[in-house]
């Protein structure tokens, strides 16, 4: 064997133990999403996701630049998950009233079930640089913006500045759990929040039931 093939051998090995491990950048953020919602980002530390996470401080190193950047992503993993949870609905629904009702109850499914990262996601998103502070505001909107499309042959009534404010208001009575914990059941605190947001909206709900169950 030559010199060139043996030094390639011996350094296969330590090339696979330095590849970073996708399920150790997923316990990152879930460490750092539980952290953040209960103690505010900026004062945890990087050692505190780690140990949060299992991982010793400098292992997070392999992942992530800096505490910024698990910011930036956790962020991004929020609005990723409602926009591609609103484009599915609306690829599927046959009306406008399905169309919103869905959007109302996946907004619900979210928020119960990634309450941590929605939570982050509201008080912490102030806090990123500029740019990426801006591209995620301008998800935001857009999404919004899902929604007002659908309402507006709901509700010929209201002006333009009317449906984004009845939107923005079912929005903000569904994320209402964010911050407090109720102490109902996810099955009770989903079908009361549907009832509370299609209220909001002036809108009766979909014919379609909302049966809410959490995934096992």
């Amino acid at each position: 064997m030559t010199a060139a093939a043996s030094s390639g051998a011996s350094s296969a090995p330590s090339a696979r133990r330095r590849r970073p491990d996708p399920d150790r950048r997923e316990r990152i953020l879930a460490a750092a999403a539980e952290l953040a919602s209960r103690r505010g980002f900026h004062d945890i530390g990087l050692a505190d996701i780690g140990a949060e996470a299992g991982i010793v401080g400098s292992g997070v190193y392999r992942h992530f630049p800096n505490k910024d950047a698990i910011l930036v992503a956790l962020l991004d993993r929020g609005m990723t998950r409602l926009a591609d949870g609103a484009a599915a609905v609306l690829a599927a629904a046959s009306d406008d009233r399905e169309a919103l009702s869905g959007l109302v109850r996946d907004h619900i499914r979210v928020a119960i079930e990634h309450r941590e990262i929605l939570a982050v996601y509201h008080r912490e998103i102030h806090n990123l640089p500029e740019e990426q502070r801006r591209a995620l505001r301008r998800r935001q909107r857009h999404y919004v913006e899902d929604w007002v499309h659908a309402l507006a042959p709901l509700r010929r009534d209201l002006a333009d500045g009317e449906l984004r404010l009845a939107v923005h208001a079912a929005i903000g009575a569904v994320q209402s759990t964010l911050f407090f914990r109720s102490g109902l059941a996810p099955g009770r605190l989903a079908a009361l929040l549907d009832v509370m947001a299609h209220g909001c909206l002036g809108v009766e709900p979909s014919r379609s039931e909302f049966v809410f169950t959490q995934p096992l």
